[in-house]
């Protein structure tokens, strides 16, 4: 394992589900659910950050590595599934649209793995609409995590309308991704 800022920036994300995750499961009266939600969004945007923090940082230092590289993705879609749990069980989205955003992370990165394997790993590199995708998705999150309102905006409101967005481009960038691998998939079925 390659120890370096990049890594150690990644580790400290996969660190951070805990806090996001734990800080709702607190004895009742330490905080309360307003504080919860602040410091559950403050560690999801702070993790957030990192993970385009750390991609790039690793570029720029030339810090790649193989185990960065296979740890990175893996850091955001736990970040990314227990957050989302963390919202069904609080009733601030629906099971469907967790279970297909989580459903198509598990699905792509089998995919992804598979392509590597056979050597085609390029075709289901990511994509415009994916970049989309999580760009309202981790945008969404946070403002779902926080729930109440700031200012005149109804933050939870607008996560709403974002989460539906990332469901219905998640379900888009899975079709997009299986139409490119579907030329492996068909010759090796």
């Amino acid at each position: 394992m390659s120890v370096n800022i990049p890594n150690l920036l990644t580790w400290f994300r996969m660190l951070c589900i805990p806090v996001i995750v734990g800080v709702y499961y607190l004895p009742q009266g330490w905080l309360t659910i307003h504080e919860q939600n602040e410091i559950a969004t403050a560690v999801f945007v702070l993790a957030a950050v990192t993970d385009w923090f750390d991609g790039w940082l690793a570029r720029k230092l030339g810090q790649t590595s193989a185990f960065g590289a296979f740890l990175d993705p893996v850091a955001d879609k736990l970040m990314v599934a227990a957050a989302l749990i963390v919202l069904v069980e609080y009733e601030r989205i629906s099971t469907i649209v967790a279970f297909i955003i989580i459903g198509r992370e598990i699905a792509i990165s089998a995919l992804r793995e598979w392509m590597a394997k056979i050597g085609a790993a390029k075709s289901v590199a990511v994509s415009f609409v994916g970049k989309l995708k999580t760009a309202s998705q981790m945008t969404a999150i946070p403002m779902l995590l926080y729930g109440g309102p700031l200012g005149e905006l109804d933050v939870m409101a607008a996560g709403k309308i974002l989460v539906y967005i990332a469901a219905v481009l998640t379900l888009w960038s899975m079709a997009y991704y299986l139409k490119k691998a579907w030329p492996e998939i068909s010759a090796r079925s």
